[in-house]
């Protein structure tokens, strides 16, 4: 049984018999220093030394044969249960080396470690991480190893009972099977009695949850337990202080070495590119890339470019990636996991594989299932618990590539309802950008329907930060919905879905995202011959080229633009000047943009629109100082102001103090100029528009250097390339080179 369950026998006979150590070692002629030895669980005694115990101690025979038995020494059975370590390992040198340092933790300190979470999605390698740690720190540990495929994940369905388990593991250590109880508590009480004076590595592969883990767990502390799950044990990080170890899939180089160590160096060094297409298209995972190397190590003549074609024209995919037997196919061990989930998650994954961005938000997972964000959110932890997904450094959740397309299988084989999906994940798009843009931007817009609350999720916004925060979620997902969700059925949520985002371009200065986003808008406005959205879409497009320096380009929508004039209603026959005279503005043609800014000015005083007509105003300001008009420039500005504020356009508001600051700069009057262009970058700053705080700084520079001051004119440059640097904009560059010339010059 082992020298601490002997340990126990003896002093509770001894206290029985009212002995102190000092007096049983009178009576038997056996050491206090041996005796105490003995009770800790240190020493087992030698015959004779026991019959001196048992006689001072007066057994009966009963007491007498299980002190026998307690003191009986091991034969030297130890346990060699770990599997071979022979599959090609490459990479995963950062999990090793922190896990060889738990090792040391082990041998040092004698602390007990579990290592819960080499946790991570189907075939990514966790057992085979276990493995080879166990065989590479075999030697610290003296009494051998135990292992046990726990079979939490696999086609049976029926994770194995740990008391059958633990039947095993004590049969490994030596007990007679006639000596093993049948309950699995008493098992698991034997099991760590069996191990106190151990030095052990436990393998638990594949466990379920933490209930299947815990009678499994030795208490020596010479023990280091290893488990590997598909699902995240948090509970044994609270109640057993487990440390957690999450196995991502590869990195790229550590796909490729995987393959070559299978295929050959030099295949993979005469195709490199294709051998670098081959591992992405199975995403980096170990199992997949295992399976490709095995099919292409079976045919050492076949170009890897032949490989990657036959990979990525495999309809499904999946079917590609198939060694034969269900342990060598993807499908198969992803099939594992999500039978695992329960009905409405497993529901949910299949509508969260629909997403089409690199990653999901809570909120767009809810609409794309039909689900209350309550539900969603419950979802959402199994799913992540389970490894099916994980979360990004901003908080959104990724479904790897692979699972994403075992997933869309799923919608097929279920007959979900794939084009409603894609329609409420539409509408949550639309309806929540539009809600936000009302807080950005208080001009008149294009009104949504609200979605109904069953369906889509919507999402509370009330100030500038956190309407721009949710633009910045869900800006990778609207680009991608554009690029990909195209049944004709959805064309016209293509039309409109980006009517709302041009505020935020806008801000963000994001031209080459609102380029690419309008064109596909355009395009659907042109196949539905919508004169308002084709109107509306040329308008940003048109503006986004002018911004990237493409304005020949924009000459296109103008014309298309002035075609639809007459087919549109006052309200957008005004916007629509408007937009034409922006863009011949950005062209330098500044009469004809005046011409056009007045006919809108026009349009929107007769239909009482005082917002548009105020924000109006200054663009026939702006145009009249280009012109050479400079008081009559202000005038026209100034009075723009009052109603700005009325209807609280804050950046409106700033665009006109630009254009004050202007006019008075060009009029000589530098320090006035200078102060209204303060009071632009001010209100664009509450506002959080960095794009026109750095067009703004650069105005305020050239006046500043007018004036001669050129310290604060370098400053306030560098100050607009840092804004235009957290922006991506390319103008950034500019602006330094401008700062630059400065510090030269001096």
């Amino acid at each position: 049984m082992g020298r601490a369950a002997f340990g126990r026998l003896l002093r509770e006979a001894r206290q029985r018999s009212l002995l102190t150590l000092e007096s049983l070692a009178e009576a038997s002629g056996v050491s206090v220093r041996a005796i105490s030895d003995m009770e800790r669980g240190h020493s087992l005694p030698r015959q004779a030394t026991l019959s001196q115990l048992m006689d001072a101690l007066e057994l009966d025979g009963d007491e007498r044969q299980r002190f026998v038995e307690a003191s009986a020494r091991r034969t030297g059975q130890v346990p060699r249960q770990l599997p071979p370590d022979l599959v090609p390992f490459r990479g995963r040198d950062e999990a090793l080396a922190a896990v060889h340092g738990l090792t040391s933790q082990v041998a040092g300190r004698g602390g007990h470690v579990v290592i819960s979470a080499i946790g991570g999605m189907a075939g990514v390698g966790k057992t085979t991480l276990a493995v080879r740690w166990a065989h590479q720190v075999a030697n610290h540990f003296p009494d051998g190893q135990l292992y046990v495929n726990l079979r939490g994940f696999e086609d049976s369905g029926q994770p194995l009972d740990p008391g059958e388990a633990l039947g095993g593991f004590l049969g490994a250590l030596g007990v007679p099977s006639s000596s093993v109880p049948s309950g699995t508590e008493e098992r698991s009480a034997l099991f760590r009695e069996q191990t106190t004076s151990r030095q052990l590595i436990v393998v638990l592969d594949n466990a379920r949850d933490a209930e299947q883990v815990r009678p499994l767990l030795p208490t020596s502390g010479g023990c280091l337990t290893i488990i590997t799950s598909r699902n995240q044990l948090s509970g044994l990080a609270v109640t057993e202080g487990a440390y957690m170890l999450s196995l991502d899939v590869w990195t790229r180089e550590e796909a490729l070495a995987a393959l070559a160590a299978r295929i050959g160096e030099e295949r993979c060094r005469a195709e490199p590119e294709a051998a670098s297409e081959l591992v992405e298209l199975c995403g980096f995972l170990p199992l997949a890339v295992a399976i490709v190397g095995a099919q292409l190590s079976a045919a050492p003549l076949v170009p890897l470019r032949i490989g990657v074609r036959e990979l990525r024209e495999s309809r499904p995919r999946l079917d590609a990636l198939s060694a034969g037997g269900r342990r060598g196919d993807v499908r198969a061990v992803f099939s594992w996991s999500y039978r695992a989930l329960t009905p409405e998650t497993a529901r949910f994954f299949r509508y969260m594989a629909l997403s089409p961005g690199p990653s999901v938000s809570a909120e767009a997972a809810a609409s794309l299932a039909g689900t209350r964000m309550a539900a969603a959110r419950r979802h959402l932890r199994e799913l992540t618990s389970a490894n099916l997904l994980w979360r990004d450094a901003e908080g959104g959740y990724v479904l790897h590539d692979l699972l994403r397309v075992y997933g869309v299988e799923l919608v097929e084989q279920e007959k979900d309802d794939r084009l409603r999906a894609e329609r409420r994940l539409l509408d949550y798009l639309r309806h929540n950008a539009h809600a936000a843009t009302r807080v950005l931007d208080r001009r008149p817009g294009f009104e949504v329907p609200a979605p109904s609350a069953e369906d889509v999720t919507s999402v509370v916004v009330d100030t500038r930060e956190e309407a721009l925060e949710w633009f910045r979620q869900e800006e990778s997902t609207v680009a991608a919905a554009l690029r990909s969700m195209n049944d004709p059925r959805l064309l016209r949520y293509r039309m409109y879905l980006t009517h709302d985002w041009v505020s935020y371009y806008s801000i963000m200065g994001r031209w080459a995202d609102e380029i690419s986003a309008k064109r596909i808008g355009l395009d659907a406005a042109l196949v539905l011959d919508d004169p308002t959205a084709i109107a509306r879409n040329c308008s940003s497009l048109a503006r986004a080229l002018a911004q990237t320096g493409q304005v020949d380009q924009a000459e296109e929508q103008v014309g298309l633009m002035l075609g639809q004039l007459h087919r549109l209603p006052p309200a957008e026959q005004a916007a629509t000047e408007r937009s034409i005279g922006w863009v011949r503005g950005r062209q330098g043609r500044h009469t004809e943009a005046l011409h056009h800014a007045r006919r809108a000015l026009a349009l929107f005083r007769a239909f009482g629109d005082r917002g548009s007509e105020a924000r109006e105003l200054n663009a026939v300001g702006w145009y009249l100082t280009l012109l050479g008009d400079h008081r009559q420039a202000i005038a026209m500005c100034e009075e723009a102001l009052p109603m700005l504020r009325e209807a609280g356009n804050r950046r409106s508001e700033a665009a006109t103090w630009d254009s004050i600051g202007y006019a008075r700069q060009r009029l000589g009057e530098l320090d006035a100029a200078i102060a209204d262009y303060r009071r632009s970058l001010r209100l664009y700053e509450e506002a959080l528009d960095s794009y026109n705080q750095a067009d703004v700084l650069d105005h305020i520079a050239s006046a500043q250097l007018a004036r001669g001051d050129d310290a604060e004119a370098r400053e306030s440059w560098t100050r607009a390339a840092r804004l235009l640097s957290a922006i991506g904009d390319p103008r950034a560059e500019e602006m330094r080179a401008r700062a630059g010339a400065l510090d030269e010059a001096h």
